[in-house]
């Protein structure tokens, strides 16, 4: 993920300390029900589209701009499906990273899925029944975008 001009700025001041940022994630279904997935660049891993908001965006613009600027998929924010707080990361140059990630259920409305940035190797559809490798966030995030909508209770029993 490109590093925003903005969390530079911080980084220059704070140094490696935890920021705190607002994320985003996409869950992108298209009209077949096949799940958009970008396979990144520095961890040679299949995500889901994901982004950290800029100052003053509204999170549902962050996930069809982060969709765009990755996919080339343009969607619309249909609805939030989860809502969570994500365990501290460290970059390898020692940053540290919190993120309060925001996932969206989005629509595909048009484009064409390709590498349309720096960030992924390879971007395709994926039919339900045929995903490639992917984490235990991502998995939920689908299942949680594919259900009638987010409850507390369920998500916090599964971990």
């Amino acid at each position: 993920m490109a590093t925003p001009e903005f969390i530079r700025t911080i980084r220059a001041h704070a140094g490696h300390q935890l920021l705190y940022l607002p994320g985003v994630t996409a869950v992108v279904l298209d009209d077949a029900g096949r799940v958009l997935l970008g396979r990144r660049a520095d961890t040679g891993r299949w995500e889901l589209p994901a982004g950290i908001a800029e100052p003053g965006e509204q999170p549902a613009d962050v996930a069809t701009r982060e969709v765009q600027e990755e996919t080339g998929v343009e969607c619309v924010a249909e609805r939030v499906v989860l809502v969570q707080a994500m365990p501290p990361i460290t970059y390898p140059n020692g940053d540290v990273c919190q993120f309060m990630d925001t996932t969206f259920r989005c629509r595909a409305t048009g484009g064409e899925a390709r590498v349309n940035d720096e960030e992924s190797l390879e971007v395709a559809w994926y039919a339900l029944d045929a995903l490639p490798p992917l984490g235990e966030e991502a998995l939920l995030r689908i299942k949680q975008a594919r259900s009638g909508g987010p409850t507390w209770f369920e998500t916090m029993s599964e971990r």
